[in-house]
Formats: C-alpha cells, sequence, structure tokens
C-alpha cells in the first residue's frame, strides 16, 4: 500500500522560506515521476514541481528560481524547498506520485498536469502573508 505523507506547512510573511517534506512508503517503482501540485481556495490544482527518478526536474513559470524539488532515495523522501514566499503561493500542498513516468516528447519529462499521477498525501497548508 503506497502512502504519502507531508509536512513542514505553516505560516510565513512574503518573503519568508519553508522547506516541505514528504515520506513515502510502499513505492517500489524504479521508473517514476513525482511532484509537488497546489491548490488554493476556488482555483484548481496546479503544478508547481516535478522530479524523475534520474533526478531530472521541472518547474512552473510562477516558482522558477524561487522553488528548489529535491529527493532523498535512501530516507525515501520529496521535499519542496521554497524561498522569497509570496502571498499568491498561499495554498495547500500535495505530494504525488505517478508510477508510469516520466514521459517521452522528444526527451522525457513529468508533467505538471495532474493527469496519471495515481498516489497523493493528504496535504499540508502553506499560509503566506503580506
Amino acid at each position: 500500500q503506497v502512502q504519502l505523507v507531508e509536512s513542514g506547512g505553516g505560516s510565513v510573511q512574503s518573503g519568508g522560506s519553508l522547506r516541505l517534506s514528504c515520506v513515502v512508503s510502499g513505492y517500489t517503482y524504479s521508473k517514476y515521476c513525482m511532484a509537488w501540485f497546489r491548490q488554493a481556495p476556488g482555483k484548481e490544482r496546479e503544478g508547481v514541481a516535478s522530479i524523475d527518478s534520474d533526478g531530472s526536474t521541472s518547474y512552473v513559470d510562477s516558482v522558477k528560481g524561487r522553488f528548489t524539488i529535491s529527493q532523498d532515495n535512501a530516507k525515501n523522501t520529496l521535499y519542496l524547498q521554497m524561498n522569497s514566499l509570496k502571498p499568491e503561493d498561499t495554498a495547500m500542498y500535495y505530494c504525488t506520485a505517478d508510477p508510469e513516468g516520466p514521459y517521452y516528447s522528444g526527451g522525457y519529462y513529468c508533467l505538471l498536469t495532474p493527469v496519471g499521477y495515481d498516489y497523493w498525501g493528504q496535504g499540508t497548508q502553506v499560509t503566506v502573508s503580506s
């Protein structure tokens, strides 16, 4: 049984930093995509950052240069380092895994849409005040 458990959310002021963690258990795929998504009230779930089993990363334009996704395979943990936080980053953040990825399209890529992500954590709330 695959389980993803997020932690590290909280309330910070604009310009602050947080590091989210996601501990993964029961997941034994050698090739995969993992990602962080977020969802603000009244908005659609948005892909923030992804990483594949080889360590290749991708980011939505709004967080490039501020957020960093990483993984520690020895600890079965996915991270999202968030710096220079803005009020518009306020959302529930979800960790997710896609055992079918990455996908080939001129190179191998992980998607930043929810399609294909079969496993989801419960989420951790991030609130950024101005």
